[in-house]
């Protein structure tokens, strides 16, 4: 028998089946569109004769609308809910992937990415809010851990193939490729997606944003969550964004396609997501997100070797403790926030617009950090960022939990 709305979709629910499939595929789409052009940063700096921190901005302008769009979407599906937000924004953001794919310029190709940019944010703007609304409290850290796997396995199906296939079509034909999976998976999100039962509606006044706002930002452990989202991923994107530099160079001195099989380890990623938020629940989110960091950390000194199969480890260890703290601490915000009361979707996207603030910041900063001094010059910005998420995550452990008003 399929769950009552009040108690929210379950694991036997065919409901509960098409929901995680659906959001699962949705975040590969979604994360494949954002970091595709990372693999290719040696081929467009090339041939639009840039410097490799020029480069890296087609990454660095996607991330920065990203954060905006997530501060605009986030509240407005408060108001307006979640489902048409997702499926509509998604589209948008395929169909601009695949026009992107024919810019003829740089100027227009980072137009064209922060426009991507924008659009792609409205679904990890809501899909925690909207997994924590619908699917049962049990099980809703499972299932957000499930969608994080599918950013992690869409991270690594963005750049390997648009890696593979840029050694044999080009740059262009390869991320024409990219939106056009984008494309299917947003036809595939419209479908498969039931119709929201829990959803309650906060209007778009002024005093009820602020007053959401005031709750999401003065909040001690909300706070320092999503400052951990910020210096945890833009440690992330500053070691991938070195590593694309890196192999293509002596003593490596890879193909742009064969380097991008390093991103096979996002495998671990969408294995550890889920895992971690299972754990989280046995025990405990303050207990677990600091371990994932540590993991974390440890893999950038790994990678520091200066032998292939060490970098592999590193890279292992990086993505398994980042998508495990990610998609972890992501759960996190969202339990934490709505039992604060109304503003789930704000704080949501609060703490994802400070993760990709942190993409954009530190991911450009890694460029330069490349330039400046390779590889230790990278792996020293990333471990110091590690280090710093790892002390954050500790410092929580003196915030007290709000609790679930359900249970007061």
């Amino acid at each position: 028998m399929a769950s009552d709305a009040a108690a929210g979709w379950r694991p036997g629910d065919p409901e509960y089946r098409r929901i995680t499939f659906a959001l699962f595929l949705a975040g590969l789409a979604t994360f494949a569109l954002v970091y595709c052009t990372q693999p290719v940063l040696p081929l467009l700096a090339a041939d639009f004769d840039l410097t490799p921190a020029m480069a890296t901005l087609s990454l660095s302008v996607t991330t920065v609308s990203m954060g905006v769009a997530l501060m605009i979407f986030g509240p407005l599906s408060d108001a307006v809910g979640r489902l048409t937000l997702m499926r509509l924004t998604l589209l948008i953001a395929a169909l601009v992937a695949v026009a992107s794919a024919f810019a003829p310029s740089w100027g227009l190709l980072l137009a064209l990415r922060a426009v991507l940019g924008f659009a792609v944010a409205g679904l990890p703007a809501v899909a925690a809010a909207y997994l924590r609304e619908e699917v049962s409290p049990t099980w809703a850290s499972a299932a957000t851990g499930l969608y994080i796997g599918g950013t992690a396995l869409g991270g690594m199906s963005g750049r390997l193939l648009t890696g593979l296939l840029s050694d044999f079509f080009g740059w262009r034909i390869a991320l024409g490729a990219i939106g056009g999976m984008g494309l299917l998976i947003a036809v595939l999100l419209g479908l498969l997606l039931p119709a929201a039962r829990r959803f309650v509606a906060t209007p778009l006044h002024h005093r009820e944003l602020a007053d959401n706002a005031r709750r999401m930002l003065l909040d001690r452990g909300l706070v320092t969550l999503y400052l951990i989202g910020f210096v945890s991923m833009g440690g992330f994107v500053a070691a991938f964004n070195g590593l694309a530099f890196r192999l293509v160079l002596p003593p490596f001195s890879l193909s742009v396609g064969v380097a991008s099989l390093v991103f096979v380890t996002y495998l671990l990623g969408s294995f550890s997501s889920p895992l971690a938020g299972r754990l989280a629940v046995e025990r405990g989110y303050r207990t677990v997100v600091p371990l994932t960091l540590v993991l974390f950390g440890a893999g950038i000194a790994v990678t520091v070797i200066d032998h292939l199969a060490a970098i592999v480890v590193g890279v292992a260890m990086i993505t398994f403790g980042f998508f495990a703290c990610h998609g972890t601490v992501s759960s996190w915000v969202t339990a934490r926030a709505a039992n604060k009361g109304r503003g789930t979707g704000m704080a949501g996207a609060m703490y994802l617009a400070f993760y990709y603030f942190g993409s954009s910041v530190f991911g450009a900063m890694a460029g330069s950090a490349w330039s400046a001094a390779g590889w230790p010059g990278v792996a020293a910005l990333s471990g110091a960022l590690a280090v710093a998420a790892l002390l954050l995550a500790l410092s929580m452990r003196g915030v007290p939990p709000v609790p679930d008003p359900i249970a007061r």
